[in-house]
């Protein structure tokens, strides 16, 4: 049961904290950085970690989301969308969740997206964006319009960015799975919004993650320093002239935060440090006052440094080719039939198939025929002899608004139909494909047999409340 399984996680990080022992170098690190305040930040190594939830605003408004809330939740200042909330609300259990209306997000990790000023129409890039967290907040703000590259080299972890990016809804997202080096080829100058969070030495997580202190020598943050610095040098031959990057990390070494920054200055003469204000009790960067650092023993969250540049080089116009659709005439014939009896509009993209798997790319791509792709687009669903199986991504990416029949399910419906069990409904319908909804908020399609619900929720989703 994965409720007990989280508790005795609960009980084994509250041990390790309470028997938590800092590296004696990281310690008398920590000691010169913060001074007279070192005290008060151990004391607070002991205190509980946040928790938050970051409302989906491509699916529902902040104020609408609020009537519905089922938690006791309250905002976290420095974006408009954060909440934070109790560990015990077991938010990941609720039904809301699984329609992709929130997002389980650590309030300080919605810092680095919340100072990205992307707008509808940009060409954004999340450079290390697996588990999901800043991509889907950047998906979010685009609205649907223009194109998001989210990419991560880890393949484990390009799992959860796919199941994450699917349930937000996001239509216009490309996830890819390479080193950044391998995308510079057809993407140089093309983003004109970046966001990098680095891979770190973790240093601001060990009270929320306490087993993370056994990874830390040190050593460790100049490793992580030079690995920043080649991702950096990489994803800034992407950034179009006029961009903005933000750049941040969990971490409080200098070496890492300030000393990256100074690097960065140093060797890219057009870009320029842009102020990020200060809330909750953030504080400067350490010689770099428009950077920001969060410390536990002043700001409602773990340990996070985050920094903007703007590029100072005047923009320019990019021409992108349009790819071609490559459906035979039988997979376009199946797919205009499903179209025609079950959406109210046709979807604007590309249509293109991968094995038997048809996508919807977004417009505006630059070429990737050399890039590791782990989704590409908008997964529509699957051919199959003479029939065409519309996909959970699908049914969870429209709205009520766009399919022409749907099955509202009730709390307990819900709960059968996540745990992998047929559903009786309460009437007999036409058969054939139905997107579900919870709240009006779809969360795939499946199809109606008489008064029977078959069960088509990926099994890797599906879970008891």
């Amino acid at each position: 049961n994965s409720w007990i399984l989280l508790q005795k996680d609960i009980v084994l990080r509250a041990f390790l904290k309470k028997n938590m022992k800092l590296p004696e170098l990281f310690e008398e690190k920590m000691r010169r950085l913060l001074g007279e305040d070192f005290s008060e930040y151990e004391k607070h190594l002991d205190d509980p970690a946040y928790y938050g939830i970051r409302v989906n605003t491509l699916k529902i408004s902040v104020e609408d989301f609020l009537k519905i809330c089922p938690f006791h939740v309250t905002k976290v200042p420095w974006t408009d969308n954060g909440f934070y909330v109790d560990r015990e609300e077991k938010p990941s259990k609720h039904p809301y969740y699984h329609a992709g209306l929130y997002y389980i997000q650590e309030p300080s990790a919605m810092t680095p997206a919340s100072y990205l000023p992307v707008e509808p129409g940009d060409r954004v890039l999340d450079l290390c964006g697996a588990p999901g967290g800043k991509s889907t907040e950047l998906g979010a703000k685009l609205r649907g319009e223009g194109l998001l590259v989210s990419n991560d080299v880890s393949i484990s972890r390009t799992k959860a960015l796919i199941r994450n990016i699917e349930m937000f809804g996001i239509r216009n997202d490309m996830i890819l799975c390479t080193e950044a080096k391998y995308l510079v080829p057809s993407m140089t100058g093309f983003f004109n919004k970046i966001l990098i969070d680095a891979p770190c030495s973790g240093e601001g997580m060990f009270r929320k993650d306490p087993d993370a202190i056994q990874y830390w020598h040190k050593d460790y943050p100049s490793e992580l320093a030079q690995l920043q610095k080649d991702i950096l040098a990489d994803g800034l031959k992407m950034l179009a002239p006029g961009g903005q990057l933000v750049y941040s990390t969990c971490t409080w070494s200098p070496e890492e935060n300030e000393g990256v920054v100074a690097w960065i200055l140093e060797n890219y003469p057009d870009l320029e440090l842009v102020a990020i204000p200060k809330l909750n009790g953030m504080s400067d960067g350490i010689d770099f006052p428009e950077t920001a650092r969060m410390y536990p023993h002043h700001f409602k969250g773990e340990g996070q440094f985050v920094a903007k540049f703007q590029d100072k080089r005047m923009p320019e116009q990019s021409c992108i080719k349009e790819g071609k659709t490559n459906l035979n005439k039988e997979q376009k014939q199946l797919w205009d039939d499903f179209v025609k009896k079950h959406l109210k509009l046709p979807l604007d993209g590309l249509l293109q198939v991968f094995g038997d798997n048809l996508y919807l790319l977004p417009r505006g791509q630059p070429d990737l025929s050399k890039v590791k792709i782990a989704r590409n687009g908008l997964h529509l669903g699957i051919f199959k002899k003479k029939r065409f199986e519309p996909s959970f991504a699908l049914g969870i990416a429209l709205t009520s608004d766009e399919v022409v029949s749907s099955i509202e399910l009730t709390q307990e419906q819900f709960a059968q139909y996540a745990s992998g069990n047929v559903v009786t409904l309460d009437q007999t319908l036409e058969n054939g494909w139905y997107q579900l909804l919870v709240d009006g908020n779809g969360f795939g399609f499946a199809k109606v047999i008489g008064n029977t619900l078959k069960n088509y929720y990926p099994k890797g989703l599906r879970f008891h409340i």
